[in-house]
């Protein structure tokens, strides 16, 4: 199996998980040098860290700023931040 097809495979697998029913239309197929990446089931665990995203549902108590600092020790890592706080539209009724 090429890596085009492991990569469609991939993104099928992501987006039937995700709840989403749609066709992909394939224009050529090619593949693309190892030299450029790695896939995404194949990239080593620091990777996903240095680049990745975490998602969490913080919890009342500590701010934003004491979870970043958490995870950047947690994680050694040098840079990390946060894209704010977002609240329900309507609290009390959440």
């Amino acid at each position: 199996m090429g890596l085009v097809e492991k990569g469609i495979r991939f993104i099928e697998k992501i987006t039937k998980n995700a709840g989403y029913d749609q066709e992909w239309i394939i224009l050529r197929e090619d593949d693309t040098s190892p030299d450029y990446g790695v896939l995404p089931y194949q990239r080593p665990i620091n990777e996903h860290i240095r680049n990745g995203v975490i998602n969490l549902d913080k919890p009342p108590g500590p701010t934003s700023h004491e979870v970043v600092a958490w995870i950047k020790k947690m994680f050694e890592l040098e840079r990390a931040g946060h894209g704010g706080t977002l609240e329900p539209l309507y609290p009390q009724l959440g």
